[in-house]
C-alpha cells in the first residue's frame, strides 16, 4: 500500500520513512494536525472518480530544537528561594536541643530559658554554616552545576556565600563556647566540638567524607549522641548541680534523634543520584540505586518504631514516650511515597521534606513524653 505522508522538520529537514514515501515540505509548526492518505495500489488511479482514499489525521511533532525538549520547566523564584533557605531543615537544630532540654528537665526540674534561646540561635547559625558551605564545596566539585536552588548559583558569588558561611560558623561557635563556659562543663564543650568536627569532615576539603558515602553515620553521631547529650548537660547544670549523670535514658533518646536526622539526609539524595555519580560522589543511594534505597527507607522506618517499642517495654524510656507512636501515619507516608516515586526526580524531591515532618513530630512527641514523665 502506497503512503503519502507529510513529515515535520527533524533537525535540518525532512526524512523519508521508506523509498515509496513522498515527503512534502509545508510550513508546519509543532502541534498542527496534518493528514495521512492511504492509497490502494490495486486501484486504478485514473478511474473516473473512483479512488480508494482513507483520510487519517496525525499530529506533527517538531524536533528541530532539542534544547527546548531538555529544558526544565521554569521554577518560580519564590520557590527557589524557599528551597535555598531550607527553612524546614532547621528542625535538625531544634529537635536535639528540645529533646536534650526535656531530658534535663526530667532529671532536675530546671527550665533554663535564656540558655535554651542562646543555644537555639547558636545551633541555627551552625546549620546555616553547614548549608552554605555545602553549597560552596558542591559548586567547586560541579555537583551543583544544574542545581538552581544552590545559593551560589542564585547569588552568583562563591566568595560571598563562603564569607557568609564562615561568619555564621564563628558566631555560632562563639555562642556555644559562651554557654559552655558559663556552665563550666568541659564534657559539653568536647561533645559540641565533636559534633562540629563531624560536620566539617562531612563536606569540607580535604576530607569530604560525604563523597565516600559516610554522610549518614556522621550525621547520626553529630545530631544524636554528641549534640543531644551536650544540650542535656548544658540545660540541666546549675550552681548546685554542675554535672548531670549520663544515663541510658539520655543515650537512647539521642539515638532516636540521630536516627531520624540521618533519614532526612538519606532521602535528600534520591533526586541527585545522576549528578552525584557524575562528580564521583558515592552516596549510599549511588551505591545502592533508588530501588534498593526505597527498600532501605521502608525497613529504617520499621526499625525506628521497633526501637521505640523495645525501649518502652524495657522501661529505658518512660512509658509516656510511647506518644511517638502517634507519628506512625507520617512514617508510613514516608515509606510509601519513596517506594512509589523513587524513580521520579520531580516528585521524589519532596521525600526529604516528609522526613523533616517525621523528624520534627517524632522529636516533639519524644520531648513531650520526657516532660510528662517528670
Amino acid at each position: 500500500m502506497m503512503k503519502l505522508v507529510s513529515l515535520c522538520d527533524i533537525s535540518h529537514g525532512f526524512v523519508l520513512k521508506s523509498s515509496i514515501d513522498l515527503c512534502v515540505k509545508p510550513r508546519i509548526t509543532r502541534g498542527v494536525t496534518i493528514t495521512r492518505f492511504h492509497i490502494n495500489e490495486r486501484t486504478n488511479l485514473n478511474a473516473k472518480g473512483k479512488r480508494n482514499l482513507r483520510v487519517e489525521p496525525i499530529i506533527c511533532k517538531s524536533y528541530g530544537d532539542t534544547s527546548k525538549l531538555n529544558q526544565e520547566e521554569e521554577i518560580p523564584k519564590a520557590t527557589l528561594i524557599w528551597r535555598a533557605v531550607k527553612l524546614p531543615i532547621y528542625s535538625v537544630a531544634l529537635v536535639p536541643l528540645t529533646v536534650g532540654a526535656s531530658a534535663a528537665y526530667l532529671e532536675t526540674g530546671l527550665v533554663l530559658v535564656r540558655r535554651y534561646v542562646t543555644l537555639m540561635l547558636s545551633s541555627v547559625l551552625i546549620i546555616t554554616w553547614l548549608n552554605l558551605s555545602n553549597d560552596v564545596y558542591d559548586f567547586d566539585t560541579g555537583a551543583d552545576e544544574n542545581k538552581k536552588e544552590s545559593v551560589v548559583n542564585m547569588v552568583g558569588s562563591r566568595a560571598g556565600t563562603f564569607a557568609a558561611a564562615v561568619t555564621s560558623l564563628v558566631l555560632g561557635v562563639s555562642g556555644l563556647i559562651w554557654i559552655s563556659w558559663s556552665a563550666s562543663n568541659v564534657r559539653a564543650i568536647l561533645l559540641l566540638a565533636s559534633a562540629i568536627l563531624c560536620g566539617y569532615v562531612y563536606q569540607c576539603p580535604p576530607f569530604r567524607l560525604s563523597y565516600q558515602g559516610l554522610g549518614e553515620p556522621l550525621c547520626f553521631a553529630a545530631f544524636g549522641p554528641f549534640a543531644t547529650t551536650a544540650f542535656y548537660l548544658l540545660l540541666g547544670g546549675s550552681n548546685e548541680m554542675r554535672y548531670l549523670p549520663l544515663n541510658s535514658r539520655v543515650f537512647s533518646s539521642s539515638l532516636l534523634v540521630g536516627f531520624t536526622t540521618s533519614l532526612i539526609l538519606f532521602c535528600s539524595h534520591f533526586h541527585q543520584v545522576e549528578g552525584d555519580l557524575a562528580v564521583r560522589k558515592f552516596s549510599p543511594l549511588v551505591r545502592l540505586g533508588t530501588e534498593k534505597g526505597a527498600y532501605v527507607v521502608r525497613w529504617a522506618i520499621r526499625l525506628l518504631y521497633l526501637m521505640l517499642l523495645v525501649l518502652g517495654l524495657t522501661k529505658i524510656l518512660p512509658v509516656t514516650c510511647t506518644l511517638c507512636f502517634l507519628t506512625l501515619p507520617i512514617g508510613n507516608l514516608v515509606s510509601t511515597y519513596v517506594e512509589k516515586h523513587h524513580k521520579e526526580n520531580e516528585k521524589i524531591f519532596m521525600a526529604k521534606y516528609y522526613c523533616v515532618r517525621l523528624h520534627a513530630l517524632f522529636g516533639a512527641a519524644l520531648s513531650l513524653g520526657l516532660v510528662l514523665a517528670r
